[in-house]
């Protein structure tokens, strides 16, 4: 699984967001202040709101919002909201277009989808305001890095 270059400026607008929660922030500032092309931006921006994780505001101004509770919104969320589904191994897909013919007995496989669960749960567990505010991380075992 990889953080595309697109969540990864996604995240940095949304922060912008969850800074200002009372307010509209026109897309051209946050993609100013955090060196994004404006166009991809706007990209961006449409996605969230298709989504439903800003709301776009018209007019002189204009801009867009939170239209959730950042304190509710996981980063699994918005990962998945932007990349689809996460997945550390294509075989461990089953929206892969051509499944793997040994998954059923493949010794690895197993071991992909528990790391595949762990990933998730953990992403699942951390908001966008435990991030961008609180500055939190759920800590991870130490006993898995031993």
């Amino acid at each position: 699984m990889e953080v595309s270059r697109k969540t990864d400026y996604a995240l940095r607008m949304l922060a912008e967001l969850v800074r200002e929660p009372d307010s509209v922030i026109s897309v051209r500032a946050v993609a100013e202040r955090n060196a994004i092309p404006y166009s991809f931006a706007r990209s961006i921006q449409h996605d969230l709101v298709n989504c439903g994780i800003v709301e776009s505001l018209r007019g002189s101004r204009g801009g867009m919002r939170l239209a959730c509770d950042a304190k509710k919104l996981t980063l699994l969320d918005i990962i998945e909201a932007l990349q689809g589904p996460i997945h550390i191994a294509y075989c461990d897909s089953d929206q892969s277009e051509s499944p793997c013919a040994r998954k059923a007995s493949c010794a690895f496989n197993p071991v992909w989808s528990d790391a595949n669960r762990l990933l998730s749960a953990y992403l699942g567990s951390i908001s966008l305001y435990d991030v961008v505010i609180d500055g939190k991380r759920p800590s991870i075992p130490s006993n898995l890095f031993e």
